[in-house]
């Protein structure tokens, strides 16, 4: 069995790491949430939900990603490094007094809560614990 978030985030980090200008991804209601989160957060430029070209009973993500122009030819991107926390085999909860900075402030944790997925700052600011999805900075 494959593991969608792990599938996920290292589709971003491919993606980033050979300066794609978006990736497309199978559509599931939790990576359109970390998605969404990525987005609200500055970390990609758009996050899209579209028809599958080869199935049309399924659908796909398209998440439009964000870099930083550097000088004329080179760009930095907005996700410097994405590390999964709660894997398949292993899943990471925390309460919600344990939710520390990621980078000092400078990252943001994801985390599944009971009201959704969110980061780590909002669900420490509504008093909310869950299942840490992953840290990027």
């Amino acid at each position: 069995m494959i593991d969608s978030i792990s599938d996920m985030l290292t589709r971003l980090r491919n993606a980033y790491t050979v300066q794609h200008s978006e990736v497309v991804m199978p559509m599931s209601k939790l990576k359109f949430s970390i998605a969404q989160v990525l987005q609200k957060e500055g970390f990609v430029e758009k996050v899209e939900r579209m028809q599958n070209e080869d199935n049309e009973k399924f659908e796909d993500i398209r998440i439009t990603l964000k870099y930083e122009q550097i000088s004329s030819i080179a760009k930095k991107p907005a996700i410097e490094s994405i590390r999964q926390i709660s894997t398949q085999g292993q899943r990471s909860y925390i309460k919600k007094n344990d939710i520390h900075k990621v980078r000092n402030g400078y990252g943001i944790s994801i985390i599944s809560t009971s009201q959704g997925v969110m980061t780590g700052k909002d669900a420490r600011k509504k008093g909310l614990g869950g299942e840490v999805i992953c840290e990027l900075w």
